[in-house]
């Protein structure tokens, strides 16, 4: 038996729904990476890359192609992340390199997700309904899919709008993902809302807390 056949098995049963390991590992994977992104560590990368692979797996198994293609963009986004992540961490008053400094999107930036999200959303979907094999459910899958990759580049570039865009990704991957047989990533996605609501807030303190700084290296 192969490493991708033992995750796609069962680990166990609970309340009707069936967990199976790459659903439960790459989920708990996933939670991990999402509090290292709350606290702006740049491994929050690392994790989301690992996350992103074991899920694939997952998505694969309960034939949903837009959960694939989404953790393959995962993956995508999650390299460049990093390296922009790397090239844009501040320094602390001794020297030492720190977190990431964070900041509120712009009003042309903000339409520019809105807009890229929703065209994606329709791009997707409509190739997802013209074949039918690709994804049985297939306009949630689409947004959840487009949805995944705007808040993954708002959160490579330091936006606090990347909270907001998980938490309406969150909306429509919580009864998606127990419709399509993942407990554990619905169960998951539910966590990540209380995550998000607080790195909502942390980040949204934090951009404050950095304009000045901002405001005085542009002066």
């Amino acid at each position: 038996m192969n490493v991708l056949s033992w995750l796609n098995q069962e680990a166990f049963a609970a309340f009707g729904q069936h967990i199976i390991w790459s659903d439960m590992i790459g989920n708990t994977v996933g939670l991990a990476a999402l509090a290292l992104g709350w606290r702006r560590s740049i491994w929050t990368w690392p994790a989301q890359l690992l996350s992103g692979v074991i899920l694939v797996g997952a998505y694969a198994a309960a034939h949903l192609s837009g959960g694939v293609g989404k953790q393959l963009l995962v993956i995508g986004v999650a390299l460049w992340g990093w390296r922009q992540w790397q090239r844009g961490r501040e320094r602390e008053t001794d020297g030492t390199i720190g977190h990431i400094a964070v900041r509120f999107a712009t009003w042309r930036e903000r339409g520019m997700l809105l807009g890229a999200t929703a065209l994606g959303t329709l791009l997707v979907g409509g190739l997802f309904t013209a074949v039918p094999e690709l994804s049985w459910n297939p306009w949630p899958d689409a947004y959840i899919f487009t949805g995944t990759l705007a808040a993954m580049v708002a959160q490579a570039r330091g936006l606090v709008e990347f909270w907001l865009a998980w938490l309406l990704v969150d909306l429509v991957g919580v009864p998606l993902a127990f419709t399509s047989g993942l407990a554990f990533s619905g169960l998951v996605y539910v966590i990540y809302l209380a995550l998000v609501l607080w790195g909502l807030r942390d980040w949204w303190l934090r951009s404050r807390a950095d304009a000045p700084t901002l405001e005085g290296a542009a002066a």
